[in-house]
């Protein structure tokens, strides 16, 4: 199946985490409506997979970019990746955590790589790959965000707190770069199931938990959607309620719902 989406953005698009999960979906996706894609993750073999495997079943070309996107030269690694590409779409999918331990036990080194790759490195794609949308008129961007953004919470205070920073971001680059034709979107997900869920142990529930390809679904089909769009019927009707509810209630709720994940993680 191929689409519009190459005249729409660009024939080329870069997925910042897509090594799996949420990512690979997207990649597969996205190269199955005809995109070329620019796979950036940490894990050569799995990244090598992905790139592989769209290939084979899209025929579309396919790069696959070993890169930490907490390197504070990531752009300018990037850029020299990308060169000569005609960029018309990003989406950063990067970021996660184990939502098991509290801010001071992970301790300040392990905030500050949070920060980088899910503040510094969001910006950094966008100040590098933007400008020449702009110039385009045409193109879109997508932060991959969490439902974590609506409040502080125990075990996730770092976490939640650069989740807002991506939405508030996007939100503000929605404002910004709309009239030159480029759409941004934030999409926070709620429970997803993913590989790095499987690892902690937790089962899939479907009453609970979303499953990768159908995130991937709704963000690919949601980009003109922003500047914000929840990503799944049942995250939206939560949300909705969540955002009326007052702030020290909320955060108590989330504080809850965190340390019960971690103690059925830890189970």
């Amino acid at each position: 199946m191929t689409d519009d989406f190459a005249q729409r953005y660009g024939p080329w698009a870069v997925i910042a985490g897509a090594s799996e999960g949420v990512g690979a979906s997207l990649a597969d996706q996205l190269a199955e409506r005809g995109l070329n894609l620019v796979l950036i993750a940490r894990s050569e073999a799995l990244l090598d997979e992905v790139a592989a495997g769209v290939r084979e079943r899209h025929g579309v070309e396919a790069r696959a970019v070993v890169q930490d996107l907490t390197d504070s030269e990531v752009a300018a690694k990037l850029a020299a990746a990308t060169d000569g590409l005609e960029i018309g779409l990003v989406i950063y999918n990067a970021g996660a955590t184990d939502r098991t331990t509290s801010f001071l036990e992970n301790g300040f080194d392990h905030a500050l790589k949070q920060i980088k790759l899910d503040c510094i490195g969001p910006v950094a794609l966008v100040d590098q790959f933007a400008p020449a949308m702009c110039d385009r008129g045409r193109g879109g961007i997508v932060l991959v965000a969490s439902l974590a953004c609506v409040a502080g919470s125990a075990t996730l205070a770092v976490y939640s707190a650069v989740k807002a920073f991506q939405h508030n971001f996007a939100e503000g680059l929605w404002a910004e770069l709309r009239e030159f034709g480029v759409e941004v979107c934030c999409t926070p997900l709620g429970a997803t199931y993913t590989p790095a869920l499987q690892r902690m142990g937790i089962r899939y529930d479907p009453a609970m938990q979303m499953l990768s390809e159908d995130v991937a679904r709704e963000i690919t089909e949601n980009i003109g959607n922003g500047p914000v769009h929840v990503v799944g019927e049942n995250n939206r009707a939560v949300a909705s309620q969540i955002w009326t509810v007052d702030r020290r209630t909320l955060v108590e709720m989330m504080s809850a719902a965190s340390i019960d994940f971690a103690s059925k993680s830890e189970t």
